[in-house]
Formats: C-alpha cells, structure tokens, sequence
C-alpha cells in the first residue's frame, strides 16, 4: 500500500508542479517574479517556526543589528527563497539562451576567474546558498562554461527527472552524490571542472571552521581533492540585483591557489576555512539572499558538545587564520562558552 501512496504522490505533485509552471509562464516573468514575491511575505508571516529559525541565526550572525533589521531580513529571505524555487526555476531555461543571456545577467567581475573557465585544466567552482545558484551555473554553461555539479536527488523521483533535465539544459551535468566519491577523482584526472554549493552542514565529523563569528561544519572533501589533484577553488555566485525582477549579476569573491596551502601547517584546515569565508562574504553582500531558514549550525564540535573550552590546538588554528583580526578570532573562540 506504501508503494501506491509514493507512486501517488510522485505523480501527483509532478503534475500539480508542470500545471502551475505552465500557467505561471504565461505571464512576463518580472510580473511572476512580484507575485511569487508577495506569496513570499504571506509565507513569512504564516510560518512563525521558520521565521523564528532564521531571525535567530540572524541574531548570533549580525549582533550588531537592531530587532527590526533582523526580523525584515528574515522575511525578506523567505521571500527570495520562494521566488527562487518557484519562478526563477521555471523561467531560467526559457530566458537564459544564448542570444537572450546578456539581457539578464552581468558578468561583473569575472575576468580574474576567465583564465581557469578557458582552461583545459580541471578547476573546483563553488557557490553557497546565496543568490541565485540555479542562474549560475545556467548561465556559465550557456555561455560556453560547462562544468559538472554535485547534487543530491530529490526524494520524488519525477520532480527530480524534470528538474534534472532543466539544470543539464545548456550545458551543466549533474552527477549525484551516490557514487561520486569513485567518479569525482576520474572527473578531475581528465580535466574537468566540478562545481559544489558548499556551504551544507557536514555533521558532527565535518572540519569546524569560523563562519559568521562561529564554528560550522564543512566537508573535508572540497580541500582533499583540491590538495590531491593541486587545483584551484573559484568561489562566487549569481546574486540577484533586483527584487521584483529577473536581473543578477555574477560576483567572483576568492580564487584559492594550490601555493595559497602549501606552506600551511593544515593545509585542509586552510582550504576549508577560506573558501567558507568567501561564502560568508557573498552572504554579507546581499543577506536576504541567503537561506537563513536551513540549520547550517545544527552540528557543534566536540568540545562545545562537552561543554569545554576550545582545544589550543584548534584555538591556533583560527587565530593563524589571516583575513580574522583580534576581536573576530576572540568571538570565535569564546562562543562556546558563551
């Protein structure tokens, strides 16, 4: 009877989805991007549990603002991250075309990335949940930028085959999680370019590095194949320049070179930190952009966990980190006990 109700459910919510995607492109996609806009604000005002997620990682991330900041940002994000998944999904495939791009996107400023994107060497892209990801990497594969992103599947497997083929439309692959640890090397040995949204929490095992004045954790995976493979890590995003409209602009935050970790005394430690303080970067520019709802400190390192003071090891380890000043490697260190 389980497997009737998911075939059920399966194909019913693929059909409700291509309905309203259907009748949702009838309209010009500005007017879709304000209406979806508006369902945005309700939702924010409905769902009091998410709201109150993301004001309170708002809260521990910018305790310089005021209550009235928080709760406007939080809301605002809610409202991004339903315009996302509901209008800009099914419109950037029929916008972003090879003669219709430029018309919606700036490439800012990406010259210092353009040599690894006309390479023939293997290159690391990432991006976080911030802006626009789905227009990044549709724009970067429509303009002659292929590359291959790690996703995982979704959980009704008809959403997840049209939504695949959506993203793999101008040029960008998809390869799941499953199975990637043997293809992501293979990849990478050819000269490919491999691209992850980097900023999900890793879990308990994950490598705990500074992320908005606290530790967080990251996958130990982006480091170790760049440091085995020696490639660069580009890190940006597609941030939306306009509210109500399908307008971005893709922004280049960092580009980590292999000489950049090897004289470090933890290398991935390193690696793993700079690229997660460009994702904090490109949050800072446009916070109601970001996916304050989703638990990205859900996981505490041990020694939080055990109510402890930071290990000195791991207390070195962020002091020595160069872009945090005084008062940020204090913060850092003294959360847990706080």
């Amino acid at each position: 009877m389980a497997y009737n109700d998911s075939i059920l459910t399966n194909y019913s919510a693929y059909a409700g989805l291509r309905i309203i995607g259907t009748l949702l492109q009838s309209f010009d996609v500005d007017r879709v991007m304000a209406f979806v806009g508006r369902l945005g604000e309700s939702w924010a005002a409905r769902d009091a549990r998410r709201r109150q997620r993301a004001i309170d990682s708002l809260r521990l991330s910018f305790p310089e603002w005021t209550d009235p900041e928080i709760d406007s940002v939080a809301r605002r994000s809610m409202r991004h991250l339903l315009q996302l998944f509901i209008a800009e999904v099914l419109f950037t495939p029929r916008l972003i075309t090879p003669d219709t791009w430029h018309e919606y996107v700036d490439l800012g400023d990406i010259k210092p990335g353009m040599p690894h994107l006309l390479s023939d060497r293997p290159a690391i892209f990432i991006t976080g949940h911030c802006g626009n990801f789905e227009v990044l990497g549709f724009t970067l594969g429509t303009v002659g930028f292929p590359m291959t992103a790690l996703a995982r599947p979704l959980d009704l497997p008809k959403i997840n085959d049209w939504l695949m083929g959506v993203r793999q439309a101008r040029g960008m692959s998809i390869m799941t999680k499953f199975g990637a640890t043997e293809r992501l090397p293979r990849l990478l040995e050819a000269g490919g370019r491999v691209a992850f949204i980097a900023d999900q929490n890793a879990g308990d095992k994950g490598v705990f590095v500074p992320f908005f004045g606290r530790l967080a954790s990251a996958y130990k995976s982006i480091g170790l194949l760049a440091m085995r493979y020696e490639v660069p890590i580009i890190c940006g995003q597609a941030r939306r320049t306009d509210p109500t409209r399908f307008r971005y602009r893709i922004e280049l935050k960092d580009i980590i070179q292999p000489q950049d970790w090897a004289d470090q005394d933890d290398p991935l430690y390193y690696v793993t930190a700079r690229y997660t303080n460009a994702i904090e970067r490109m949050v800072r520019d446009a916070p109601e952009q970001y996916f304050w709802v989703h638990r990205r400190w859900k996981s505490r390192p041990a020694h939080e966990r055990a109510g402890k003071p930071m290990p000195k090891s791991l207390a070195r380890k962020v002091a020595s980190l160069p872009w945090l000043n005084d008062r940020e490697v204090d913060r850092v260190i003294s959360f847990g006990r706080a």
